[in-house]
């Protein structure tokens, strides 16, 4: 009797603790830094500036608050949140405030029809159906024919369903020369036609960058299809503004593959000389949609371009590119929400830390329009945490791929069948089927989000308005039907889960009563999850 007392007591301040913790009173903002997802909602002291910058992912000139605040520019400002209010430092544009219900939703479904109607377009709906598979942890810069090849049998023959395949940077054979690498790839239709047969859908990597020692940006170069470089006016100094062949000198910015001229998309030149390779490569060899890395305003902001574009309009005509091709994945975008494009969260380390970092930037993305998302990579998306001497923890690939499997999209890289043991293998593939059981349910839950702009995943927040929930930041709802509460720590053996209102069965088959916090014990097997009955 005296234990179950303590049992009884140690629940009730535990709640008690909880509700202490998420004031119901409190005002907490969301903004649309979606990198920095992990640092929301803000409720003291947080400091941004989008001027030229999207922060290595998506970005939005846009922020939210619990209690129907919007605050919205058409141009990127710089601001800080301090005691719960904010303050614009610096602004491109006008800034408007609005204040609309008292809610989450109400501000974010203001927001939505406002500046960023939902388009009533998914992306290509296998993205969302199948599982994803990146070739870049496999293979990374050793992008080829044979072993792009052996990676897609390997998926099949270790029961894998066929999906997406993306065969990712340095499959061509230079920046800005989009045809396959005749040395690595003697043969791409051959390839492309196996893939196809296998049930392969491919996407290939591309970026806005032309390699500076190539036919390719002599050519672009003389058309002006690149951002120049005016320093010599801007200081008013006697450095040259034009090459030795009387072109405007381009300007050329360093990237994490070294040094490369930019395309100027707001010159309709590079535009059409960009699209016109794509569609080459989908004429010729077959190819079905593409990964477009780069586009991170940063890397425009030294340069003049033809249309007086700001860097941050760079990102958004980048992000124009890939309306026309419905396979697409994008990971940096400035203000594209509504838009029938994937936005994938930037490249996470293989650790703990990071993973915890997931949930609650999917959840960002979602109330910034930008809600046909998908995580990083399984296990992580930073290469040198898989180079030889990376130690690797296999826990962390379980509960990554459990994290995915009832997200939006799932995508994986590192071949689990090469990396895990027969247990921790087992896990993965049963999280695989775990999503197949519910995917039918994710996918009409994008179809109407592609219709009423609500995001696919959301927030108890977002969901259970005022109800003390703005703080809770690892669980997640898809839809209205289905709670998650993926295990994001080592070694956990029982997890802590607040569930809402209503009736819920578990994935265990028990039935809880909700608006409490329950524990419940879990195994390597096992995905927190709940449907509300």
């Amino acid at each position: 009797m005296k234990k179950i007392i303590l049992l009884l007591l140690s629940v009730l301040f535990f709640n008690l603790g909880l509700l202490a913790q998420n004031n119901t009173d409190e005002k907490l903002w969301w903004a649309g830094i979606t990198s920095q997802g992990h640092l929301m909602p803000v409720s003291n002291t947080y400091k941004a500036n989008t001027i030229d910058n999207t922060y290595g992912n998506q970005a939005q000139p846009l922020l939210l608050s619990n209690k129907g605040d919007v605050i919205w520019s058409e141009e990127p400002f710089e601001f800080k949140i301090e005691n719960n209010e904010v303050t614009i430092l610096q602004a491109k544009g006008e800034i408007i405030k609005t204040k609309v219900g008292t809610t989450l939703k109400s501000g974010y479904m203001y927001a939505s029809e406002t500046y960023f109607p939902p388009q009533g377009k998914l992306p290509n709906e296998l993205l969302i159906a199948k599982p994803q598979y990146n070739t870049w942890i496999e293979l990374m810069y050793d992008q080829n024919q044979t072993d792009v090849l052996k990676y897609a049998h390997d998926i099949i023959d270790n029961g894998f369903p066929p999906g997406v395949l993306m065969i990712d940077d340095n499959w061509q054979e230079d920046y800005g020369k989009w045809n396959f690498h005749p040395g690595r790839f003697p043969n791409p239709k051959a390839m492309m036609e196996e893939l196809h047969n296998l049930g392969f859908k491919v996407m290939l990597w591309v970026c806005p960058f032309v390699s500076p020692d190539c036919d390719v940006y002599r050519n672009l170069a003389s058309k002006g299809a690149f951002l120049v470089n005016d320093l010599g006016q801007k200081q008013n100094n006697t450095m040259p503004t034009v090459d030795l062949r009387n072109n405007a000198k381009p300007e050329i910015v360093s990237w994490w593959n070294g040094f490369s001229a930019v395309l100027d998309l707001s010159n309709p030149v590079a535009e059409k000389w960009f699209k016109s390779q794509l569609d080459f490569l989908q004429k010729e060899y077959g190819v079905d949609g593409f990964k477009f890395d780069a586009g991170d305003a940063r890397y425009y902001k030294n340069g003049r371009s033809k249309g007086n574009a700001s860097a941050n309009d760079q990102a958004t005509l980048f992000g124009e590119i890939g309306l026309s091709y419905p396979l697409n994945e994008y990971r940096a975008m400035w203000k594209m929400g509504g838009q029938p494009l994937v936005q994938r969260l930037r490249d996470k380390a293989h650790n703990w830390n990071d993973l915890q970092k997931l949930v609650p930037s999917m959840l960002l993305q979602g109330i910034m329009g930008y809600y046909f998302n998908c995580p990083d990579l399984i296990g992580g998306g930073e290469f040198t945490s898989f180079l030889r001497s990376a130690k690797i923890d296999q826990e962390l690939i379980v509960r990554s791929a459990q994290c995915h499997a009832l997200m939006p999209m799932m995508q994986f890289s590192v071949a689990p069948w090469r990396i895990l043991d027969d247990t921790h293998f087992e896990a993965v593939k049963r999280a695989v089927e775990i999503r197949r059981k519910y995917v039918d349910y994710i996918l009409d839950e994008a179809k109407k989000t592609a219709q009423t702009g609500e995001p696919t995943i959301r927030s108890l927040e977002y969901a259970y308005p005022n109800s003390g929930y703005g703080k809770i930041n690892q669980q997640f709802l898809i839809g209205d039907k289905l709670l998650v509460a993926p295990i994001v720590e080592k070694g956990i053996t029982e997890l802590k889960v607040y569930l809402p209102e209503g009736k819920w069965k578990a994935f265990n088959g028990k039935t809880y009563k909700g608006d409490k916090q329950i524990i419940i014990p879990v195994g390597i097997n096992d995905i927190p999850y709940f449907e509300k009955l």
